[in-house]
């Protein structure tokens, strides 16, 4: 299910890019660590279905990094450099968000 940034400018249709990003969504609320990655590099990218959000890019590197997933915090590290400093609390506030949010449905 996983894709990465080789193939992140692959043409996928709009149906089989929305699935890709749903799987991936559902794949991430479990923990998955990869799929955090795949979605920071959806959004980083503007593929697969989605537009580009460096915003949302930044929460799910940082998710992936926090994770553990090397690559991530390099990929992190490349977005912020092109984001505000308000822009990269928001992503932040975000993750934390997303992190409280799975904890509970987890509970």
């Amino acid at each position: 299910m996983s894709w990465n940034a080789k193939s992140a400018g692959t043409g996928i249709g709009g149906h089989a890019a929305d699935l890709l990003v749903a799987n991936c969504l559902a794949a991430a609320s479990e923990g998955d660590v990869s799929a955090y990655f795949d979605l920071g590099v959806a959004y980083s990218t503007g593929s697969h279905g989605v537009e580009c959000d460096l915003v949302e890019a930044h929460k799910w590197f940082n998710l992936a990094a926090t994770g553990g997933y090397e690559e991530a915090q390099l990929c992190r590290a490349e977005v912020a450099d092109e984001m505000t400093a308000r822009e990269i609390a928001e992503a932040q506030r975000r993750a934390r968000e997303w992190l409280a949010e799975t904890v509970r449905r987890a509970a």
